[in-house]
């Protein structure tokens, strides 16, 4: 580094981001983030014209900055929307750039004040969104949703959203995150394996626990899982609580209200789920392996059953053997007191798309989300990624792989009745860390159902008691 980079404002500039990538989620950004500037620089925005082909008021020649997480998706569908939008604006230079640690790479730039116009915020390393919501870091989108969709005549883009979508991506009642992929998060088998074997799906709990028995004894593991990232089996524990006591035990969890996580349903549901565990339905070693290892073990027949969301087949397509014919199911029913069907799955928006506050090209980024939320768009990232959008009827007429099609039913099949949790949204240490240690140690048998519970309230209420976390309510 030159001496005369060492200034007093470098240093600091320097500093705040390394205490951002160590710091707390809500504590993420120093106000240097929200783009402080002594320089005497401008920080104006470029803005253009409303009409009624540019509702969002884009300046059509300025320059979009585009930084995309190059992950299970690739980056080949963000590049086809951003050649939609170039054809709408061919003046515009359009940057695009993919990367693999999106923090890594972007926190420098939020406390410089000046990070891209538009941005995939996901991954392992994304930026925490709790955090970048509570120093005033994002965009609010509510002129997006607003806005005429662009190829659905009569309807605004918030009206072509698929349920749960704008939830999703809210805090405090505003809208700051696009979640672009709707994915179902459920239990996946093969449906070629069962029927070789002439097993059916069990839609009830004792109805599964005999079916493990059968597969164990034919020489398979009936479960295995994502031993690193234990949270995934976090999934079922939850939505099968859920199913049994209604949706208020995920508001429960999601508001950090005392004893949500001991409650009766969750303790009926982690009382049942240690089944697997004690009587070693899991496959052997399935703690050190990570979420491809596990994944492939069960592509390759090792194990009859993995929870996942709807990324699986994408992310196994270059192991999975021909006609393994994957499909995913919902957690079975504890019995007939459930206050939700055996069809009811869990369904959400995912995959995080943000504008950030201080992008020089606001309007920019949320017309290039208009794009993407375009029927055109939607279509175009299924038929490339294999997953589905949160546009409502874009996978209709796209030729689907097995797995998305069960997808697919699935969600029709759950219809009103499927639901969502969103702490991970509003605190992601909680499951990523809390709670996945806990999922950890119950999962590889070290700990009973009630310490398991016990582990995740404590990390509950440890985020709820720590000041450096703003609370998100949910209603």
């Amino acid at each position: 580094m030159a001496q005369s980079d060492l200034t007093r404002r470098s240093v600091l500039r320097r500093a705040a981001a390394a205490g951002v990538l160590a710091g707390p989620a809500a504590g993420l950004l120093s106000s240097c983030a929200l783009g402080d500037d002594d320089s005497g620089e401008s920080t104006g925005k470029y803005e253009g014209t409303v009409s009624d082909k540019n509702p969002l008021g884009v300046k059509e020649d300025a320059p979009l900055d585009i930084v995309i997480f190059n992950g299970g998706f690739g980056e080949d569908y963000a590049k086809a929307h951003e050649a939609m939008y170039k054809e709408t604006y061919p003046k515009a230079e359009v940057k695009h750039n993919a990367v693999v640690e999106i923090n890594t790479e972007l926190q420098p730039r939020f406390v410089d004040g000046t990070p891209p116009d538009f941005v995939n915020n996901s991954g392992a390393g994304q930026i925490p969104l709790g955090g970048l919501v509570e120093q005033g870091a994002l965009a609010d989108l509510t002129p997006l949703l607003d806005a005429p969709s662009l190829d659905v005549p009569g309807k605004k883009v918030r009206d072509t959203l698929l349920p749960g979508t704008i939830e999703a991506g809210s805090f405090d009642g505003k809208m700051y995150v696009l979640n672009y992929a709707y994915t179902a998060y459920g239990i996946w088998y093969s449906t070629k394996l069962f029927e070789a074997k002439g097993w059916e799906y069990a839609k009830t709990w004792d109805e599964h626990i005999a079916l493990c028995k059968k597969i164990k004894a034919a020489g398979i593991a009936p479960w295995t899982y994502q031993g690193k990232h234990p949270r995934y089996m976090s999934w079922p524990v939850i939505s099968t609580a859920i199913k049994l006591g209604g949706p208020q035990v995920a508001m429960a969890i999601d508001n950090l209200e005392p004893g949500a996580w001991t409650s009766d349903a969750m303790k009926t549901a982690a009382d049942a789920w240690y089944q697997i565990v004690k009587d070693k339905y899991i496959l052997e070693g399935s703690p050190g392996l990570d979420h491809k290892q596990s994944q492939t073990e069960w592509c390759n027949g090792k194990a009859a059953f993995i929870s996942c969301g709807s990324w699986l087949e994408s992310e196994q397509k270059a192991v999975t053997p021909p006609d393994f014919n994957m499909s995913i199911a919902p957690t079975p029913s504890l019995g007939a007191g459930d206050k939700l069907p055996f069809e009811a799955i869990r369904g959400t928006a995912g995959e995080p798309f943000i504008v950030p506050a201080k992008a020089k090209n606001e309007r920019g980024g949320m017309e290039l989300m208009r794009h993407m939320l375009s029927m055109k768009g939607a279509k175009d990232f299924t038929g490339k990624v294999s997953s589905l959008s949160v546009i409502a009827g874009a996978a209709d007429g796209v030729s689907l792989p097995f797995g998305l099609t069960s997808v697919t039913k699935a969600l029709a099949a759950s219809g009103s009745n499927g639901f969502n949790w969103i702490y991970p949204v509003y605190y992601r240490k909680l499951e990523r860390e809390l709670v996945d240690a806990a999922c950890g140690e119950f999962f590889s048998g070290r700990t009973t159902p009630a310490e398991f519970l016990a582990a995740c309230q404590k990390g509950a209420d440890t985020i709820a008691a720590d000041s450096s976390f703003k609370k998100y309510k949910r209603s």
